[in-house]
C-alpha cells in the first residue's frame, strides 16, 4: 500500500506493514475453536455462589412486604439479599438516580427487588421465583404520549433554535406537517450480562465483568461497597457483543454480584438468562418526532420546527447525551437555515433505556429523512433529488444548527459516485416498469446518505491511556482502556503498535482491559475506540521505539534520524541489526523498554447550556442504495440488492471495516423492519425472547450486497488517517426503510390514495399493510 505523507500516519519514513492490511481478528483462532474465554468460561474459585434476581411483577407500586421463606427452603439457598442488607449507599446509575435494590418504590415491571444467593445457578433461579411480595399498585406511565400529556420527564426539556424560524416558515412557498415514530431495539448481544465478583484481602474486590466501561463498573462497585476505587479491580478480556447494552447496564450486574459477594463472604457470579435480561435491561430509546417544515418548489428546506420525544424509562441513565445526539443529528447531511428543535426526555415506568449503536443519532437522522421523503412525494420529485439539493455545501450552507462548520464534506462527490456505480437512474426506470406490470409485488429503490459526528459529546470522555511493554526476546504486550466486543478494536491497536515499533504483527499481544493498569478510562463507545486508544497506544509505542533508536545512535555515533526500525530489523547506514539483540542490549544498558501513552482529542469544545460549539472532531460519511420488494397482500418485505460507498478514511484493517459496515447495515434493517418491542397495558414486555422478538438472520442478508470504501484519508490528524466505523454505517439502513416507503407509495398511487406514506418504524408486515391501505 502506498501511504503518502500524512500527519496521521505512523512511521512516515517507512511504509507500514501491519496497518492497511486485512489481518485476521486477534482472537479469531480462539473464537472458531471455542477456546476464547468469556467471563462465564473462567473457572470459578472454590466456594463460588450464584446470584439470581427477584423481579417485580408490577410496573409502578409501593413495596409493602417481602416473604422469602419459600425461597430460603430451596436446597442450596444461602440467603436472600434486600435493600436493608446493603453494605453502603443504596444508589447507582449513570444519573446517580437508581436504587441498587428498591427499599420502597418499584418503578418498572422486571425491576430486581431482591437477590437470591445459592450454591447453584438453578437453585438460585428457582428460589427467586418463590419469593412473594406485597405491592400497592400505583398509576403507571408507559408511552411517550402519556408522558408528554403528564409532563413526566427524567431530565428537563432542551430547546435549540437557529435562525428566525417563524419568519422563514411564514415566507416558505410550501409547508407540511409530519410525524415519524421509531421503536426501541434490544441489543441482543450473544453473550448475556454476566459478572464474577471475588473478595480479596483487606476489603478488596476483583470483578470480571462483561462491560464496555470497566472504569465505571469500578466506581459503581466501590460506591456500593463503601470502599475507595483502589480497592476494586475490574477486568474484561472480551465481550460476546455489546452494541451499547453493556456501557452502563453491565454495571448493575457487577454491583449485584459484588454486594452479594461482600455479604456472603464468598465469590459470587451473576449471569442473567435471556428472558430476565430482556425484562431488566434497557433498550434503544423509542422516539417520536413531529415537525412542521417549510420549503420551496425544488424541495429545499427553508425552515423546520421539530419536536423530538424519547421514551427514557424510569431513570436518566444515558438519556441526556443520547437525546442531545439526536438533536445534533437532526440535520443528518442537510443544511437547515432556520431550525427549532425541542427535545423531551420522557419518564416512563419501563426499563431505563440506554445506549445502542448510534446513541440517538439514528433517531435524529430518521426524522429528517422522513421529512425529506414527505417533501419529495408532496412535490412529485425523486427523493434523491430533494436530498441532494439540501446537502451541506459551500458557505453559508456549511454550518450546523449547533454552530459547527462542516469543513470536510465529501458527500456530494460520494453520492455522485455511488449513484453512477449502482445504476440508480436506470434502475428507477426499470422499477417503474415493473410496478406498472405487477399488481401485487411492488419494488422500491432509495439512496440515502449519512453524516455522523465522531467524538463523545461530553468533552471530558475524549481521552485515553495505554501501556506498551517490550520484552528482551522482542515480544510486545499492549494494554489500553478500550474493550473488545467483537468489533476488532484490539486487532487494530495491535496493528498500530506493530507498525509504530517496526515489528511484525505476530510479535504483539493484547492483554485484558484492567482498571489496575489504565485508570479512569472512558467507555468503549461513540465509535471512538480506535481513535482514542489506538492513538494512545501509538504514542506509548513511539516512546519505546525512540528510546531504542536513541540507544543505537548513541552506541554507534550516529544521528537518531539515521536509525529506523522496520520488520523486526533496526536499520542503520551499512548494517541491519536484529531487533531482539537491540532490545537485549538496551535492557543491559538500563534503557526502559516500556512506556505509557496518553491522548486527548484536540479542537473539540461544547457548551451544554447554549448547545453551541464543536462537539465532534470530524464527520464520517457514507451512502447506501437499496432495492426492496413488498408483497402488498401480506406486507412481507425483502431486500433485493444493496450498494454501499462508505468513508472510513485510510483503513487500518479493511476486512474489519467491511464487516462493521455490513453488520451495521443489517442490524439497522432489523431495527427498521422486524424488531418490534411490545409492552402490554400492565407494563409487561411481551417480546422478551427470540420466540417473540425477531432479529435479522443470514436469510435476511441479500445475496446482491456490494460495499466499497471511499478512497481518501481522514483530513484531520487521526491515527493512521483512519475514521471511525462502529456507528456511522448503522444509519445506512435507512435506505432499506425508505425503499419500502417507495414501494408502498407505488401501491397507494394505483389505488388513488395520497402519495404521502403513513409508515413509521419498524415496518413490520402489519405496519406495511396498514400503510398500503390507510
Amino acid at each position: 500500500m502506498n501511504a503518502p505523507d500524512h500527519p496521521g500516519i505512523l512511521n512516515v519514513k517507512a511504509e507500514p506493514q501491519a496497518c492497511g492490511v486485512a489481518a485476521p481478528h486477534e482472537a479469531a483462532h480462539l473464537h472458531v475453536s471455542g477456546r476464547a474465554l468469556y467471563v462465564d468460561d473462567v473457572p470459578e474459585p472454590r466456594g463460588t455462589l450464584f446470584v439470581a434476581p427477584v423481579l417485580s411483577k408490577v410496573a409502578h407500586g409501593r413495596l409493602k412486604s417481602l416473604d422469602a421463606s419459600a425461597a430460603l427452603a430451596v436446597p442450596g439457598v444461602r440467603r436472600v439479599v434486600t435493600a436493608t442488607d446493603l453494605p453502603a449507599a443504596n444508589v447507582v446509575g449513570a444519573g446517580h438516580d437508581e436504587p441498587i435494590l428498591p427499599a420502597d418504590l418499584i418503578e418498572y415491571l422486571g425491576q430486581p427487588v431482591a437477590l437470591v444467593v445459592a450454591t447453584g445457578a438453578k437453585a438460585a433461579r428457582v428460589a427467586a421465583r418463590a419469593v412473594r411480595m406485597e405491592v400497592e399498585p400505583l398509576p403507571a406511565i408507559l408511552t411517550i404520549a402519556e408522558a408528554l400529556a403528564a409532563e413526566s420527564w427524567v431530565l428537563p426539556p432542551v430547546h435549540l433554535a437557529e435562525g428566525d424560524v417563524e419568519a422563514a416558515m411564514a415566507a416558505a412557498p410550501h409547508r407540511l406537517q409530519g410525524e415519524f415514530a421509531m421503536g426501541g431495539q434490544e441489543q441482543f448481544y450473544l453473550e448475556g450480562q454476566v459478572a464474577l465478583a471475588m473478595p480479596g484481602e483487606d476489603g478488596t474486590m476483583k470483578v470480571l465483568s462483561s462491560t464496555q466501561h470497566p472504569g465505571e463498573v469500578q466506581h459503581w462497585v466501590a460506591d456500593a461497597l463503601g470502599v475507595p476505587a483502589h480497592s476494586v479491580q475490574v477486568e474484561c478480556r472480551r465481550m460476546g457483543g455489546g452494541f451499547g447494552g453493556k456501557e452502563t447496564q453491565a454495571g448493575h450486574i457487577a454491583v449485584w454480584a459484588a454486594v452479594a459477594a461482600r455479604i456472603a463472604g464468598a465469590p459470587c457470579k451473576m449471569r442473567l438468562d435471556r428472558d430476565d435480561d430482556f425484562l431488566i435491561t434497557g433498550k434503544r430509546h423509542p422516539f417520536l418526532g413531529r415537525w412542521t417544515v417549510g420549503f420551496d418548489g425544488q424541495g429545499r428546506i427553508l425552515a423546520i420546527d421539530l419536536m423530538q420525544a424519547a421514551a427514557c424509562g424510569f431513570s436518566a441513565d444515558l438519556s441526556g447525551p443520547i437525546a442531545d445526539r439526536a438533536i445534533f443529528h437532526a440535520d443528518n447531511a442537510y443544511y437547515l437555515p432556520a431550525a427549532a428543535i425541542h427535545s423531551y426526555r420522557c419518564k416512563t415506568h419501563t426499563q431505563s433505556h440506554t445506549a445502542f449503536r448510534g446513541f440517538g443519532g439514528p433517531q435524529g437522522v430518521g426524522m429528517i429523512e422522513a421529512a425529506l421523503d414527505d417533501i419529495a412525494r408532496h412535490l412529485g420529485l425523486d427523493p434523491l433529488a430533494v436530498r441532494r439539493i439540501n446537502l451541506y455545501g459551500d458557505a453559508p450552507r456549511d454550518r450546523t444548527p449547533y454552530g459547527m462548520q462542516v469543513t470536510d464534506n465529501i458527500l456530494p462527490a460520494l453520492i455522485e459516485r455511488l449513484e453512477a456505480d449502482c445504476g440508480y437512474a436506470g434502475r428507477r426506470e426499470a422499477i417503474a416498469r415493473w410496478n406498472a406490470a405487477s399488481p401485487v409485488i411492488k419494488r422500491g429503490l432509495a439512496l440515502t446518505p449519512v453524516k455522523f459526528g465522531i467524538s463523545f459529546t461530553a468533552t471530558m470522555f475524549n481521552q485515553a491511556g495505554a501501556l506498551v511493554n517490550v520484552y528482551t526476546d522482542g515480544s510486545v504486550t499492549v494494554n489500553h482502556g478500550g474493550t473488545e466486543m467483537g468489533q476488532g478494536l484490539h486487532t487494530k491497536v495491535c496493528q498500530v503498535v506493530a507498525d509504530t515499533l517496526g515489528v511484525p504483527l505476530a510479535w504483539v499481544r493484547i492483554t485484558a482491559t484492567d482498571t489496575g493498569r489504565v485508570p479512569n478510562a472512558s467507555a468503549t463507545a461513540a465509535s471512538s475506540g480506535t481513535d482514542l486508544n489506538g492513538r494512545a497506544a501509538e504514542f506509548a509505542a513511539r516512546e519505546v521505539r525512540d528510546r531504542l533508536r536513541a540507544h543505537v545512535a548513541g552506541t554507534r555515533g550516529l544521528d537518531v534520524a539515521q536509525v529506523s526500525i522496520r520488520g523486526g530489523k533496526v536499520l542503520v547506514p551499512g548494517a541491519e541489526l536484529d531487533f531482539v539483540a537491540v532490545a537485549k542490549a538496551a535492557y543491559a544498558a538500563r534503557v526502559s523498554l516500556w512506556s505509557d501513552g496518553y491522548y486527548a482529542t484536540p479542537k473539540i469544545h461544547y457548551d451544554h447550556q447554549t448547545m453551541r460549539g464543536l462537539p465532534f472532531y470530524y464527520f464520517a460519511y457514507g451512502a447506501a442504495a437499496t432495492e426492496v420488494a413488498v408483497d402488498t397482500l401480506t406486507g412481507e418485505t425483502r431486500v433485493l440488492r444493496v450498494d454501499i460507498l462508505h468513508d472510513v478514511g485510510r483503513s487500518i484493517n479493511p476486512a474489519i471495516d467491511l464487516g462493521q459496515i455490513e453488520g451495521g447495515f443489517v442490524q439497522a434493517v432489523g431495527w427498521l423492519t422486524s424488531e418490534e418491542l411490545v409492552w402490554k397495558p400492565d407494563g409487561t414486555l411481551a417480546t422478551h425472547a427470540p420466540s417473540t422478538y425477531k432479529i435479522p438472520t443470514s436469510g435476511d442478508v441479500p445475496a446482491d450486497f456490494h460495499v466499497a470504501l471511499w478512497p481518501e484519508p481522514n483530513r484531520e490528524d487521526n491515527v493512521y488517517g483512519s475514521k471511525a466505523v462502529g456507528e456511522p454505517p448503522f444509519m445506512l439502513g435507512f435506505a432499506a426503510f425508505f425503499a419500502i416507503r417507495e414501494a408502498v407509495a407505488a401501491a397507494r398511487r394505483e389505488q388513488g390514495r395520497t402519495p404521502l406514506v403513513p409508515l413509521s418504524a419498524p415496518a413490520t408486515p402489519e405496519a406495511v399493510l396498514r400503510a398500503v391501505e390507510q
